[in-house]
């Protein structure tokens, strides 16, 4: 193991862009499509691993809600959250913020308290055992209604506490923050944070909708943010942080190779950035958990953004050993 490798392993992290639905593995899609006598369009785990190879946003979020698919009671989602705590613990997550898409099984005829009841036991059980932290957070699907997003707000009313805030995912062309309003202002009015994924494969327009209609907290993604520049000054003067997923980006053709991404011109920039491993799983998703990941990407750790790297995951360390300390809502 080499001196980066041994850093890597050992620094301690907090994972701010994961949506949890990403890190079923193929393993336990197979099981769970076994358990629940479900039929899959692929014949083996190796058929499945093959099919992610993504064009774009909407190619991986198809094959991304067929595996969901086989998630159908409490205790598949409390094994499928518990697997990747397991995961991120090893790796030295230390806290969580974590999306779930509730309307993605409730569409299904899953109930919402069996998809929020499996996570929360989960969540609250890797306190205790591992020492992570988390906040969870709701995403709606915004290729759907803002009416069925406020049907889905008013399902989680009743566990409010065990949520922080919500948020905006899915396919974003076509799909502005405009659209949900209404069911921000409602969450807000809940006591609940907002978030919002804009800026990915969605213009730098959605950024600004997010920030001045949905009253955002943090944007997730935002590299578009860049063919703004009147954008850009506002997310330096107001320090909005962005949850940049580098290697989604490229696999998800935002940009074609890693030397095209523009995560180094934001952080020089001035901008508030977090290098984010998105949607991740040992195989499917991402190559790898948060350490083979970012093993992998060390041209974004070292070759690409410099020994400066080091030397600020040095600097802020501690901050991520302190308790009560959020990145991205504090």
């Amino acid at each position: 193991m080499t001196s980066m490798e041994a850093f890597i392993r050992a620094v301690p992290k907090a994972e701010l862009h994961l949506h949890i639905e990403g890190t079923l593995e193929p393993e336990m899609v197979f099981e769970l499509a076994h358990k629940h006598r479900v039929s899959l369009r692929h014949s083996s785990v190796a058929a499945l691993r093959e099919a992610y190879r993504f064009t774009d946003l909407q190619s991986f979020l198809d094959v991304y809600y067929e595996g969901a698919s086989v998630l159908r009671d409490e205790d598949d989602f409390r094994a499928l959250t518990a697997a990747y705590l397991r995961r991120a613990h090893a790796d030295g997550v230390v806290h969580v913020e974590i999306f779930f898409d509730p309307q993605t099984h409730t569409a299904r005829g899953v109930p919402f308290e069996a998809v929020i009841g499996g996570i929360q036991r989960a969540l609250a059980e890797g306190g205790k055992t591992l020492g992570i932290t988390h906040r969870l957070i709701l995403s709606f699907l915004r290729h759907l209604s803002a009416e069925d997003a406020m049907t889905t707000l008013e399902q989680a009313l009743p566990y409010a506490g065990a949520i922080a805030a919500v948020g905006l995912d899915s396919s974003e062309a076509g799909h502005p923050p405009a659209k949900f309003v209404s069911v921000f202002a409602r969450a807000r009015s809940e006591g609940l944070l907002t978030v919002a994924h804009a800026g990915e494969e969605g213009p730098a327009e959605y950024v600004s909708e997010a920030l001045d209609l949905l009253r955002v907290r943090r944007i997730d993604h935002g590299v578009r943010s860049e063919e703004d520049p009147a954008l850009l000054a506002r997310l330096v003067r107001e320090r909005v942080p962005l949850t940049v997923c580098p290697l989604s980006n490229v696999r998800l053709q935002v940009f074609g190779r890693m030397e095209d991404h523009n995560l180094k011109r934001l952080l020089h920039g001035g901008l508030c950035v977090t290098v984010a491993c998105i949607k991740r799983c040992r195989s499917a998703f991402a190559p790898g958990c948060v350490v083979e990941k970012l093993l992998a990407d060390r041209l974004v750790l070292q070759d690409f953004l410099g020994r400066q790297s080091v030397e600020l995951v040095r600097k802020y360390q501690p901050a991520v050993r302190r308790p009560n300390v959020v990145i991205g809502f504090e």
